[in-house]
């Protein structure tokens, strides 16, 4: 059965799970419905029951020692769908987060991870959201979870439930080293972040 963190919980991944070294870490969201007709929610949505065409985009920045990114190849995102040491894999790019479950699937080899890489921080930015005037107050639902692809159980599922209205960033959560074992934060931090480039310019 799947454990249900609030922010800024931590929990053990791999201790309580011997054995586990590959995951996948799902990312979801749904675009918020207008309520059709004129008001605020109509004229941010184009009115008439639509729902907005947000594309959020789920990314993993991979980091070494004092949470510092060392090459822009450990940043996997749809321009970079695989580290090149194969640990990390992409699914690629959903550009409307429409339908139940997963938007955007990361798959994790944890015994692949290279000794180097402490932390691999999960986020997810409105994709070209200045231009388009686009925040998160325009997203529900969204969640961060960590399935064991062998048997499809679900481990750690995290649901974002802050306001993040206004924010263009998420940092969902975290996995991290500790005592030779894998860790999960859960984090749900929002910034102003314009664009990928400017989050990961932040751990360099």
């Amino acid at each position: 059965m799947a454990i249900n963190l609030q922010k800024g919980q931590r929990v053990d991944l791999t201790k309580g799970n011997p054995g586990l070294a590959k995951i996948m870490v799902g990312l979801g969201w749904d675009p918020v419905q207008s309520s059709g007709g004129g008001g605020l929610l109509g004229s941010l949505f184009g009115g008439g029951g639509s729902s907005a065409n947000v594309d959020c985009d789920a990314s993993v920045i991979m980091l070494g020692a004092n949470d510092k990114l060392q090459n822009n190849k450990d940043v996997i995102y749809f321009g970079n769908l695989k580290s090149n040491d194969g640990s990390v894999q992409h699914s690629g790019d959903n550009l409307t987060g429409a339908g139940d479950g997963d938007d955007e699937q990361i798959m994790i080899d944890l015994s692949r991870v290279p000794s180097h890489i402490q932390k691999l921080v999960f986020v997810v930015n409105i994709y070209d959201c200045v231009k388009r005037k686009q925040h998160f107050g325009m997203i529900r639902n969204a969640f961060i979870r960590v399935v064991n692809p062998t048997n499809n159980q679900e481990l750690i599922k995290y649901n974002l439930s802050d306001n993040y209205s206004g924010l263009t960033c998420l940092v969902t959560g975290e996995i991290y080293r500790n005592n030779n074992e894998w860790k999960f934060a859960a984090i749900g931090s929002g910034t102003n972040a314009a664009s990928l480039s400017e989050v990961v310019r932040s751990y360099s």
